[in-house]
């Protein structure tokens, strides 16, 4: 199975009808297939505010973060207007102190009629705001970045994966 890296784009945007209403996509007659995305961020944060996590008053904020993660991928339809509910059936966020901040993974899967892309992309994200959050106090110069989807497969589509830089 080969994996797609730089797929051309749609013909259209597929959220707008024929007069350029926002519209939610009809996937009522695709097949349920199982699905899976992974998405990442980076939040790099100061040396202080590094040497700091493991003493945070609030609690880690490293599992905060996570937990908040999932928590948002499984309400990525109340966030996203059009964004499909889905039965999520898998979600992990995990979190790895690097160097010069941290590094956030989020995989979502399930078994449905469309794609978890957004559902792991919002886990990433959330995840990332959290540990602003968490450690904003310390320090107001932290900077979410390199918010991407990394992964996914399943669908129409087919597999993508994002080429190494």
């Amino acid at each position: 199975m080969a994996i797609k890296k730089n797929s051309k784009p749609p013909a259209t945007l597929s959220h707008y009808d024929a007069t350029g209403r926002a519209r939610m996509v009809d996937v009522s007659a695709k097949p349920s297939t199982r699905r899976e995305a992974t998405a990442s961020a980076f939040v790099a944060l100061p040396r202080h505010v590094l040497t700091a996590l493991p003493h945070n008053p609030k609690g880690s904020p490293l599992e905060v973060a996570r937990i908040a993660g999932i928590q948002a991928a499984k309400r990525t339809s109340e966030l996203i207007p059009l964004c499909h509910p889905l039965p999520l059936s898998f979600v992990d966020v995990t979190l790895r102190q690097k160097r010069d901040g941290i590094a956030i993974a989020a995989t979502a899967a399930t078994t449905a009629a469309t794609g978890v892309e957004m559902e792991a992309l919002t886990a990433a994200a959330i995840a990332a705001l959290t540990l602003y959050d968490m450690c904003k106090a310390l320090d107001k110069s932290i900077v979410i970045q390199d918010l991407r989807l990394d992964a996914k497969s399943g669908g129409k589509s087919g597999p993508y994966k994002r080429p190494r830089a």
